[in-house]
C-alpha cells in the first residue's frame, strides 16, 4: 500500500513530467526524528527524503504535496549551498528562501503570509498551518533579492532585528540545515546535472518557478576558484585578514579595525568576437563572478575580438551592467600584448572558445572553454603551456 510520500510523488508527476524525472534521483526514508520532510545527500550521490509518515498523514495529502515540492524547490534554486554566519542571518535567510520558493506553490500560497506583513507584526511560519510568501509588490524575486528586502525593511522601519520571528520558526518549523555526505562542489555539480537533465526533458511541462530555478542555477559557478586560484598564484593568493590599532573600528570606539592584505592582480580577457553565444557569456560571466570574489585583489577586465573593446576595473555584480562590445573576427593577442606593456598583473586568464589562434603569453596564464570549444586550440593550449594551462567548462 502506498503511504503518504509515495502518494504526494504521483501527484507531482500528475503536474508535470519534470518532477517524473527528478523522483529518479530520490531515497525515501521513515523517520520519526524529522517535524515533517527533511532532505539530505547520500554517497551515492542521490538524494534522500526523511519524512514523518505519521505527522504527514494528519496533514493531508495536499499539504505534504506542498511540502514536498518545497524541499524539492530549496534544492533546485541552490538554496542547500546557502551558509548564513550566524543565528540572526540564518534567520532571516530561511525566510527569504521560503518566501522566494512558496509563491511557486499552490498548496502552500494559499495558506501563507506575505513577507512584509509577518515581518511587521512579528509572526512566524509553522510550516504546517501557517507558510510565508512574497509580498504583493515584489513577486518572482530570488531569495538573495528578499534577503536584502528584509534588511532594507528593518532599517526602513527603524526595526531591531527579527528576533522573535525567528525563536517563533525555530520552535515550529524544521530546519534549513543540509546534510551532505559528499564534498559541496560535487553536491553542486550533482544538482546542476539531474536539474538540467530534467529540465531538458520536461521543457514544454514544466511547473511554475522552475524556469527561475534553471536560470538561477546557470550563474553559479561550475569552477572552485578559491582552489584554482591558489594553485594558479601560489601562497600569494592568500589574503590575511587581522584587527590593528592602526585602523579605528567604525562600530565600537576604542575598538581594533579590520586589515586586509591584498590578494594578487589578474587581468581577464573576453573573447567578445562573432563565434561566442550568449549561454557562453552566461557561463563565463558566473565563473568571472567567482574570481573577484576569491581573489582579493585587483580585477582588470578585457572585452576583446580583434582589437580591445573595453578595459575596465571588475568588481562584483557588474555584470549586471556590463555591454559586451565586438563581434567581429578575432585575434587576441593585441590584448594580450597590452596587458604585458601596461598592467603587467601577475597572471592572465583568457575566456575564450577557441576559435582563434593561440596568443603568446609570457605571464602566468590559463584558459578557459566552453563545452563548444576548438579541439585544436585545446592541444595547442597544453602543449605549448602545460596540461593545467586549459579549464573546460562543463
Amino acid at each position: 500500500m502506498e503511504d503518504i510520500i509515495q502518494k504526494a510523488w504521483i501527484e507531482l508527476e500528475k503536474e508535470s513530467l519534470f518532477f517524473s524525472y527528478l523522483r529518479m534521483n530520490f531515497d525515501s526514508i521513515k523517520s520519526d526524528s524529522v517535524r515533517t520532510i527533511k532532505v539530505s545527500i547520500t554517497p551515492q550521490a542521490k538524494f534522500r527524503i526523511m519524512y514523518n509518515s505519521k505527522k504527514l498523514e494528519n496533514l493531508g495529502l495536499r499539504i505534504t504535496k506542498g511540502l514536498l515540492k518545497h524541499e524539492i524547490y530549496h534544492i533546485i534554486y541552490g538554496h542547500i549551498f546557502i551558509k548564513p554566519k550566524s543565528k540572526k542571518e540564518k534567520g532571516i535567510w530561511d525566510l527569504a528562501m521560503d518566501a522566494a520558493i512558496n509563491q511557486y506553490i499552490t498548496e502552500l500560497d494559499a495558506l501563507a503570509e506575505p513577507l512584509d506583513v509577518m515581518i511587521a507584526e512579528g509572526h512566524a511560519p509553522d510550516n504546517e498551518f501557517f507558510f510565508v510568501t512574497a509580498p504583493i509588490n515584489l513577486l518572482n524575486k530570488t531569495a538573495e533579492e528578499y534577503y536584502k528586502y528584509i534588511i532594507n525593511f528593518l532599517e526602513d522601519h527603524k526595526m531591531a532585528d527579527l528576533e522573535e520571528v525567528i525563536e517563533n520558526r525555530e520552535k515550529n518549523a524544521d530546519s534549513h540545515d543540509f546534510n551532505s555526505e559528499i564534498p559541496e562542489e560535487m553536491a553542486l555539480d550533482i544538482v546542476s546535472e539531474f536539474i538540467t537533465q530534467a529540465y531538458d526533458r520536461s521543457k514544454e511541462n514544466l511547473p511554475d518557478g522552475v524556469e527561475m530555478a534553471i536560470s538561477i542555477m546557470a550563474q553559479k559557478p561550475k569552477m572552485n576558484w578559491k582552489t584554482l586560484l591558489r594553485r594558479f598564484f601560489g601562497s600569494s593568493i592568500i589574503i590575511e585578514k587581522y584587527r590593528t590599532l592602526m585602523r579605528p573600528n567604525r562600530r565600537y570606539e576604542n575598538q581594533p579595525g579590520w586589515r586586509s592584505e591584498m590578494g594578487p592582480n589578474v587581468a581577464i580577457v573576453v573573447d567578445t568576437s562573432g563565434s561566442i553565444i550568449e549561454e557562453e557569456y552566461n557561463a563565463f560571466f558566473s565563473e568571472i563572478e567567482s574570481i573577484s570574489k576569491n581573489l582579493g585583489g585587483k580585477v582588470t577586465l578585457i572585452q576583446a575580438d580583434n582589437k580591445i573593446q573595453n578595459i575596465m576595473t571588475y568588481q562584483r555584480g557588474i555584470w549586471k551592467e556590463l555591454i559586451l562590445k565586438g563581434k567581429g573576427s578575432t585575434d587576441l593577442q593585441p590584448a594580450i600584448d597590452y596587458i604585458e606593456e601596461s598592467i603587467r598583473p601577475e597572471g592572465v586568464i583568457v575566456f575564450t572558445d577557441g576559435w582563434v589562434e593561440m596568443p603568446i603569453i609570457k605571464r602566468r596564464a590559463l584558459f578557459v572553454l566552453p563545452k563548444n570549444y576548438n579541439p585544436q586550440f585545446f592541444n595547442e593550449c597544453t602543449e605549448y603551456y602545460g596540461k593545467s594551462s586549459v579549464l573546460l567548462l562543463k
